[in-house]
């Protein structure tokens, strides 16, 4: 399947000069999202991951179908103050700011073998910001997967200790 072929680019969307790349017509299509699902569960069925790990909200989309399928658990990355319990913080920075994402302290366990799934990979900061969560909370990086990658924002560099993979690249 070209899984390209299944995601809506928008031109000038949110500005002008943006090609926003659109995966609710990947999400709506079963037979493209089973193939996206699959292809991940491919990925990391031979590397012994422990537990998945999705930063909010669209790495939940595709991270806990992975879990699932896997027969493993998962963990949300939320931003600041949107989970209950005691929490491990990161802070990333953006193209104008910062942000912070946090994970439950109890979330990881020491040694676990962690798969961080998104939707897209950009600039590599919130994804390497998950990472320096994950190996915070005593976990280490063993994957990392994207449905999409920007190749001219160079965000796989940001990633270059961890094994990465994009299942459709964009040069934007």
């Amino acid at each position: 399947m070209e899984l390209k072929e299944k995601i809506r680019v928008i031109e000038n969307f949110p500005k002008e000069g943006i090609s926003f790349k659109d995966i609710t017509t990947l999400l709506q299509d079963g037979e493209a999202l089973k193939y996206t699902i699959d292809k991940f569960v491919d990925y990391l069925k031979d590397k012994d991951i422990d537990i998945i790990v999705g930063p909010e909200a669209r790495g939940f989309l595709f991270g806990v179908p992975v879990a699932y399928a896997l027969e493993i658990g998962f963990v949300p990355v939320r931003k600041k103050g949107k989970l209950p319990f005691k929490t491990l913080s990161s802070k990333y920075d953006l193209e104008y700011g910062s942000d912070e994402l946090e994970i439950h302290l109890d979330s990881i366990k020491q040694g676990q073998r962690v798969a961080i799934i998104d939707d897209l990979l950009a600039t590599g900061g919130t994804i390497n910001s998950v990472a320096k969560l994950v190996e915070k909370a005593g976990g280490t990086v063993a994957a990392v997967g994207f449905v999409i990658e920007l190749t001219d924002l160079k965000g796989k560099e940001k990633l270059e200790n961890y094994p990465v993979m994009s299942l459709v690249k964009y040069d934007i």
